[in-house]
């Protein structure tokens, strides 16, 4: 069995980014490093594979040539080869659905048992590509997966969200998508930088997968977030309850008496 994992390239989370004036976010010369959801999607694939549960690990991108070092990371991690699926001036403008559209175009030419990807990437935070990816190829979906395990010829998945965790069974070839409870990521060494040199990195271009589309969504504005208000100090926990009473702060969240 092979499985799939679609990552993407994004700024490294350490470092901080800006808003321009034109509204806009410039990443020249920012370091770019490979979405830490999808290091934790990526590791869990390895693991199968070393428990005998999967034969091989592909890892995809959908991007310009540059993106290729991602790719190059995710070999070092241990990854069998890597697909950059290069979307030229396309690029831009991608958005959950036109990836998933381009990755089901992949997966005619190559038979997986298995999609695990991160649960969204940390610039856009949408978390659609999984769930518009599974229904494309109409196999069974998992999001925010906490836990996997092989069972019976399909897989037992822990997903977890704001409201408790549920379990769930999905028979046969299905796409998951890991929260960062699923995995540690390994580290990358030097020795395994200069091994994933020699391992195959193959190009295609979009249009040739016949999977390109036109992005059906596109960002209005950018804004940096609102600079925090001061705080207030209050003198008792009386003083606390009163001052919660008045924002309204258990009935905002949902809470019942």
């Amino acid at each position: 069995m092979r499985i799939l994992v679609p990552v993407k390239r994004v700024v490294d989370p350490n470092v901080r980014v800006r808003v321009s004036a034109a509204g806009t976010i410039d990443t020249n010369g920012l370091k770019m490093s490979l979405n830490p959801f999808d290091e934790c999607a990526l590791e869990k694939a390895l693991q199968l594979k070393e428990a005998g549960v999967a034969s091989q690990v592909t890892v995809l991108t959908c991007g310009l040539p540059a993106y290729q070092d991602v790719l190059r990371t995710a070999l070092a991690m241990g990854a069998d080869d890597a697909v950059l699926v290069d979307t030229g001036a396309a690029t831009a403008t991608l958005d959950s659905l036109a990836v998933a559209r381009l990755v089901a175009a992949h997966m005619k030419e190559a038979e997986y048992g298995l999609v695990l990807c991160g649960k969204q990437a940390i610039d856009g935070d949408v978390g659609g590509m999984a769930a518009m990816l599974a229904a494309l190829l109409g196999w069974p979906q998992a999001l925010n997966a906490s836990a996997l395990e092989p069972v019976d010829g399909g897989w037992r998945v822990n997903c977890g969200d704001d409201a408790g965790t549920a379990t769930w069974q999905l028979d046969g070839p299905a796409v998951i998508s890991a929260d960062l409870r699923l995995a540690e990521p390994r580290r990358v060494t030097l020795p395994s930088i200069v091994k994933a040199k020699q391992k195959p990195l193959a190009t295609r271009e979009a249009a040739a997968l016949g999977g390109a589309s036109a992005a059906q969504s596109r960002v209005l504005t950018l804004n940096d977030p609102p600079a925090r208000e001061p705080g207030v100090k209050v003198e008792s926990v009386a003083a606390l309850l009163d001052a919660l009473a008045v924002q309204r702060v258990f009935e905002t969240v949902g809470a019942r008496q």
